[in-house]
């Protein structure tokens, strides 16, 4: 993930807006600087006015999270669960999946990057910022060490409140937390995580979790 604030295209939605960056490397990692106990609220407006320097700026409630770039591990992660999930979603025709730099805009003191997301089918229009976007169905966080706590804390609690189901990949405890928009308490996967999209109901994803520690080793095949 990254912390570029200079988009090519932005596409809106009543509730959040997805701002997507093109040709911009990835970066995630442990956290710089989260600013707090200041007394300052941060904006989304704000957060976008920051310059480009290679870290990720995300802002939750007002508060400012900085997270400079990831390992090996966790980009080989991410990109697992990308070909998986991208391969899955195109077979059936159930939208697009991206990963980041693409920024929702939850409201004007809350900006998310998460690692992967789930868009509905959109067509040019909304890829180029010219008609309103649908809302993610669905969220991937990889959890690092130092950014955990605000996953699981900060941002988790606010995908759940517009609805968006998450999944946080612990790859320290070798499992995935399960969050769906209603849920008190995450289903733990160590084996199979499932995925059944509320626009088709009749389907499921079913992502195999313990190869995703080979790609963190370097060992996955594919």
């Amino acid at each position: 993930m990254t912390g570029c604030r200079r988009p090519r295209c932005s596409v809106w939605h009543a509730k959040a807006e997805l701002r997507i960056t093109w040709g911009v490397e990835q970066t995630m990692g442990m956290p710089a600087h989260v600013e707090g106990g200041t007394g300052r609220r941060w904006s989304t407006q704000e957060v976008r006015s920051i310059p480009a320097d290679g870290h990720r700026y995300e802002v939750v409630d007002g508060v400012l999270l900085v997270t400079p770039a990831p390992t090996y591990g966790h980009q080989a992660i991410v990109g697992a669960l990308y070909r998986t999930l991208h391969a899955w979603v195109s077979a059936h025709q159930l939208g697009v999946v991206l990963f980041a730099p693409a920024d929702v805009v939850v409201d004007s003191h809350t900006l998310l990057q998460p690692d992967l997301l789930v868009l509905p089918p959109v067509g040019r229009a909304v890829m180029e910022g010219e008609t309103a976007a649908p809302l993610p169905m669905l969220v991937i966080e990889v959890l690092s060490p130092g950014t955990a706590r605000q996953d699981r804390l900060r941002k988790r609690p606010k995908l759940q409140d517009i609805g968006i189901e998450c999944w946080l990949v612990d790859p320290v405890s070798e499992l995935v937390e399960r969050w769906t928009p209603d849920a008190h308490r995450p289903e733990i996967c160590t084996d199979i995580v499932r995925w059944v999209p509320a626009t088709q109901p009749d389907l499921v994803l079913e992502v195999a979790v313990s190869p995703l520690w080979g790609a963190a080793e370097g060992t996955l095949a594919q």
